[in-house]
Order: structure tokens, then C-alpha cells, then sequence
């Protein structure tokens, strides 16, 4: 029987998932990729573990498949966006891939806000340049790291690399291409935005960028033997993973908001026409002509995810151990805590925030007599508000009158209750745990010809529980939201100086 092979590489998984072309998933499977800190605010992997990982994923889902690799129809990859992943002259990687949760590009990130780079950046290219953007991350390597800077060969984002390991051919795709050096009114790259930016020695290093549903090489007899692929198996461009999350979850769509719940709190819509606005990023669509803009922040489910790492190890274990799952132990827990009034309120900013690199995270209204279902219950509040800083700030420039919401933390439905609540919109949830990777995989059956276009089967897969919000909740939710964002404008002064605290402890401890 005919499957599509998705691949899905986030900042710490990566993930092979096989689909019927009816967007069930048929097998999947995972390999935990190591994180490399070498000192604070730089976050990296090893491409060749990455390539390695995702190799071994790819067979053992085919071997959970039970079917023939020859079944598999088409591959496409999709992961973390933005980064930076190099290659020399002779193709190989230049040092280790910097993931999007780096932010060692904040002193220049700073400087182009001071100096009118950003508005021009804005104007030009659809976006305010960030810390983990690759025009932050290739001028910090021009000014630190001269000697790597001039060897870079190709300029590639994750996938585009799992897709050379794949193929052997070097390029990317629009959503991909539009990260930093396309102008966003012709959607193609411009040498101006090098230019902007200092980069303008780059200019033969930008990959060439196809659609994310075309067909740009096939699996290599190594790719093959890694893999337990069938050598020449299509292989699709694929896209950038917050379109493909959108995609997947049926939100990539006119009048929708998709909202995605994973290491980064994603929210966009898409139009016909190209808005620009510091509040959002406005990339390219799949297609020529359609723009997808996207509000995000690294403020969501990582902070659930720590909570549970840090917090509840314990349990964590015993749960591994006796094979259940350690949600399922905490759901009680925070639907406990939903059903009683709490003050506690938490910041969301472990990993970053819409307000600055400075910005950190905390628990405000916390008491002794709480427990630590409040405390989740906090957690789990505080990324969905931070989610509707996003959501509010795509609303004044776009129409949309429903959310669709993927991420692990929409499996619980009272968590999704609380969405709809927070947002005060119909919240549907998606009806695959793996929305990335069967965005991906849409693209490949595209590719092939399965689909006409990969909007066209993105509803094969029916949705889930459709929640409408409450209008007391909504109302009381809309309280909290407001304090919660009094409180963060209260400590926009206030978080330079405790990020402060860490350099001085080590400029003493040097002395």
C-alpha cells in the first residue's frame, strides 16, 4: 500500500514518521539528539549525530511499518527554522549547527536596533532581525570567528542538511529561503539584504530555493544503505516546521490561526498580499503569492517540558519504569488545581520571550499552602498567554475566527478548554499527534502526485475536539492576562539587572 515518510527534527528529537496517504500514521520513531552548551546563551549540535540519529530513525520505522520500503512514496523533511547549518567548499559541515534556542548574536541583534538596520530589515525583508536569525548568526561568525566565516561554502538550514545527507544535493525551499534574504514584496533573494547586513560576501553561499512540494533529488545508494530506503525514492524540498506545523494541523488556511504549543510558541495566518509589522515575521508561503505571517516566541511547551524534568524527576522515572506516562499521572493533578481559584501566575521565559533576550522567568502569588498542581496550572496558563500576545498582536492585522492548536500539551482536553478560554475563540484540536512530520510528508505526496497540492489533502486526517470558549472563564481569564502582562511591563527595567547579577558573579569569581 502507498505511504509518505515524514521526517520531523525539533531542537532535541528527531522524529521518522510513516503515513498512510490518509494522513494516518502508520509507524514512528525517535531519537534524542544531544544538545551541545559550550558556554551560556550558545546552544548546538553535532550535524554528523543528527545525520546518524535520523538515519536510525528512518529504519526502525520501517520496520515498525511491517511494510516494504518500497511502499514509501516520497520523503520530505521538515525542522527547527531559523539557525544556521554551514558548509565548506567541499561540502562538509564547518563546525557544529547552531539551533534556534542560541542567542550568543544578542550584542548584534542589540546594535542593528540602536543603529536603524532593524527598520530597514523590516522594510526590506518582512522581519526584525533576532538573535537566532541566520543574519545574527553569520555576522557574529564574521566577527568572531573570521577564519570559519570565510570558508562557508553553503548556507543551509536543519532540514536542508537532512535533505543533502538524503540526496546529495544542496538547496532549500521558499519558506526556508525567507528566514533573513528575500525581499518580501518579490519573495526571491536580494543581494541588498546581504548588503544590510554585512554579509554581502555570502552572495554565492544562499542555497537555491525550490517550493516545498517539488521534487529536488533522490535517495542516494548511501542514503539507501543507512536508511532502508529504496534507493531513488523522491524526495520533496520540504519546509520550514512552522509552516509545516500549520499545515499539518489544518491551519494553513484563509480565516485560521494556527497556534503551535512546542519548544517555541508558534502563531500565524496566512494572506494574499505581503503585511509588514515588527510584531510578526511575514515569510513566504508555499506557493509564490501567499505570505505566511508568524508571531512567535521560545516561551511554550519547554517550559512544561523543564518543569516536569526538573520538578517531578522522581516520578518521571517510576513512570518510565512501569511504562505509563507521566502526563497522564500530572493530569489529575492540574485539573485539580482548574477547578479551585489560585493567584499564581508564572512568566514563561525560561528559554526566551516576546520582550528580549534579558527577560527570565518566574512564579508571582506563589504561597506555602500551594502544591504543585498549582504550579502546573500556572505553567500551563502562562503559555497560553504568552500564545496570546501573539494571537493579539496577529489579530489587528489579519481576519481569523477560529484556532486550531497542535503541541503535546493539547492532548489534554482541559488544557485545551483552557486555550479557548484565554483566547476567547473556538480552539479545534488536531487529529494527529505528529502534525509537523504529516506537513512534511503532504509536500512529498504533493511531490509524487498523490495530492494536487499539499492544502488540498490536509484535512484527510479529521480534526479533534472542538472547545468553545466560556464567556465567564473568558472573562476571568482576560483579568489574569491583563496582570500578567502589568507584571512583565513592570520588569522590563528590572530583567537587565538580574541577567546583570550572572556576569558580575563571574567577573568576580575571575578576579
Amino acid at each position: 500500500m502507498p505511504s509518505l515518510l515524514g521526517i520531523d527534527s525539533g531542537l532535541t528529537v528527531t522524529k521518522a514518521v510513516i503515513f498512510d496517504i490518509d494522513g494516518t500514521p502508520i509507524a514512528v520513531a525517535r531519537r534524542r539528539v544531544t544538545q551541545l552548551i559550550p558556554r551560556p546563551r550558545f546552544v548546538e549540535r553535532d550535524m554528523h549525530e543528527l545525520w546518524t540519529a535520523t538515519a536510525e530513525a528512518i529504519r526502525e520505522a520501517i520496520a515498525l511499518s511491517g511494510r516494504p520500503a518500497n511502499d514509501i512514496q516520497a520523503v520530505a523533511a521538515t525542522a527547527h527554522g531559523d539557525g544556521i547549518y554551514v558548509l565548506d567548499q567541499s561540502e562538509m559541515p564547518l563546525g557544529n549547527g547552531i539551533v534556534s534556542l542560541d542567542s550568543r548574536a544578542g550584542d548584534i541583534v542589540d546594535q542593528w536596533m540602536k543603529n536603524k538596520v532593524a527598520e530597514e530589515a523590516i522594510e526590506l525583508t518582512g522581519q526584525v532581525p533576532h538573535v537566532s536569525a541566520p543574519s545574527a548568526l553569520l555576522a557574529w561568525m564574521r566577527d568572531h570567528e573570521p577564519e570559519r566565516f570565510k570558508r562557508i561554502g553553503h548556507i543551509m538550514s536543519c532540514k536542508d542538511w537532512l535533505r543533502f545527507c538524503l540526496t546529495g544535493t544542496v538547496g532549500t525551499d521558499r519558506t526556508e529561503a525567507s528566514t533573513s534574504f528575500t525581499n518580501v514584496r518579490t519573495q526571491d533573494y536580494s543581494e541588498d539584504a546581504l548588503r544590510l547586513f554585512g554579509l554581502q560576501a555570502l552572495v554565492g553561499t544562499l542555497p537555491p530555493a525550490a517550493r516545498s512540494d517539488e521534487i529536488v533529488g533522490r535517495i542516494t545508494a548511501d542514503a539507501a544503505r543507512l536508511t532502508g530506503l529504496v534507493e531513488g525514492t523522491p524526495v520533496a524540498a520540504g519546509l520550514h516546521d512552522v509552516t509545516a506545523s500549520a499545515l499539518g494541523a489544518g491551519g494553513y488556511a484563509d480565516g485560521v490561526v494556527a497556534v503551535i504549543a512546542g519548544t517555541y510558541s508558534i502563531n500565524e495566518t496566512l494572506s494574499s498580499e505581503p503585511r509588514v509589522d515588527r510584531r510578526w515575521f511575514c515569510r513566504n508561503g508555499i506557493a509564490p503569492g501567499v505570505w505566511n505571517s508568524m508571531s512567535i516566541s521560545p516561551a511554550s511547551s519547554a517550559n512544561y517540558e523543564w518543569f516536569i524534568e526538573k520538578l517531578c524527576a522522581g516520578d518521571r522515572a517510576r513512570c518510565d519504569a512501569d511504562g505509563t506516562s507521566i502526563h497522564a499521572l500530572l493530569a489529575s493533578e492540574i485539573d485539580a488545581a482548574f477547578e479551585r481559584p489560585s493567584p499564581v501566575l508564572f512568566h514563561p521565559y525560561l528559554y526566551g520571550s516576546p520582550y528580549g533576550a534579558s527577560a527570565s522567568a518566574a512564579f508571582f502569588g506563589l504561597g506555602g499552602w500551594h502544591d504543585r498542581g498549582d504550579m502546573l496550572r500556572a505553567v500551563l496558563e502562562g503559555i497560553a498567554f504568552n500564545h496570546r500576545i501573539h494571537v493579539d498582536a496577529l489579530r489587528d492585522g489579519f481576519a481569523f475566527t477560529e484556532a486550531r492548536l497542535a503541541g503535546g500539551v493539547s492532548r489534554n482536553p482541559a488544557v485545551v478548554q483552557m486555550f479557548a478560554d484565554i483566547l476567547a475563540m473556538p480552539v479545534t484540536v488536531t487529529g494527529t499527534d505528529e502534525a509537523a512530520a504529516w506537513g512534511a510528508a503532504l509536500c512529498a505526496g504533493a511531490g509524487a502526485g498523490i495530492y494536487a497540492d499539499p492544502q488540498s489533502a490536509s484535512t484527510t486526517k479529521k480534526q479533534g475536539e472542538n472547545c468553545m470558549p466560556n464567556p465567564i472563564r473568558s472573562a476571568d481569564y482576560d483579568k489574569r492576562y491583563r496582570l500578567f502582562l502589568e507584571i512583565a511591563e513592570t520588569m522590563k527595567p528590572l530583567w537587565p539587572k538580574i541577567a546583570g547579577l550572572a556576569q558580575e558573579s563571574a567577573a568576580d569569581a575571575a578576579v
